[in-house]
């Protein structure tokens, strides 16, 4: 965005712009958080710049367990138990995996070993179950298909998100062991017109595509950074698997 362009959405001068970012000026609270905004930088890097400026934070970052976000908790967990026995899941920025319903907890059981899954259902973490040599990577059978847009998105994250840089590349690495520089970095041609991932299973090939949820309009960095994401069968067999294999409650339930 040019500083014109930026100095109209703003209704400042070009020359305000051009000082500011200069270090020759110092914005306002308000000019700051419409700058922000105009750039849509993520809400924790708001507060941040706000701090830097010497102003108040602009957004809370309360724990996702804290009363204030009961609510939005209630949510999620509708958005989950609805989406069963199709696996969905709840993950943060740093793509940390939260909550799981029962369809994610039985995919995740059959697609991977005990041994690399915690055992007491804590939290882990999505890109490194993807980079483990016995991780969520290792079924799947259309890897020269998945992988290649894969890693593209979540490198772009990685930019957004310097702190993803090192779990993004050790996915690199991995991808790169398997399918080669070359078939790793070639582009994508025509295809269907959503990506599926097939995995190999003791119950089959099960094939799934997935759609991604977020609080439309966040004021709090806990829930911005939060995503929702559902998987959904990609053919008729899968779909009969995770409705026999998951598909009822647990007796103790």
């Amino acid at each position: 965005m040019s500083q014109l362009e930026l100095s109209m959405r703003l209704q400042v001068s070009q020359r305000h712009v051009s000082f500011v970012e200069s270090g020759r000026a110092r914005p306002s609270r308000e000019l700051l958080a419409a700058w922000l905004r105009e750039l849509d930088a993520p809400l924790v890097l708001r507060n941040e710049a706000m701090l830097q400026a010497g102003y108040a934070p602009a957004y809370s970052a309360v724990p996702l367990h804290d009363p204030a976000l009961a609510e939005a908790n209630h949510a999620l967990e509708r958005l989950l138990r609805a989406h069963d026995p199709m696996p969905a899941l709840v993950m943060d920025a740093g793509w940390n995996v939260l909550r799981l319903n029962r369809g994610a907890r039985w995919l995740a059981a059959t697609l991977v070993p005990p041994a690399v899954l915690p055992s007491d259902g804590a939290p882990f973490n999505m890109l490194d179950l993807l980079a483990h040599p016995e991780g969520f990577a290792a079924p799947i059978v259309n890897l020269h298909e998945v992988g290649p847009p894969m890693l593209a998105f979540l490198r772009h994250e990685a930019s957004l998100q310097p702190e993803l840089a090192p779990r993004v590349e050790a996915l690199a690495t991995s991808l790169r062991a398997r399918l080669g520089e070359r078939r790793l970095s070639v582009a994508p041609g025509p295809g269907a017109p959503v990506l599926t991932t097939r995995y190999s299973t003791p119950h089959g090939e099960l094939a799934f595509f997935s759609m991604f949820t977020t609080f439309g309009t966040p004021r709090d960095i806990t829930l911005a950074s939060l995503r929702v994401e559902h998987l959904f069968a990609a053919d008729e067999a899968t779909r009969a698997v995770l409705v026999e294999q998951a598909g009822a409650d647990p007796p103790d339930a």
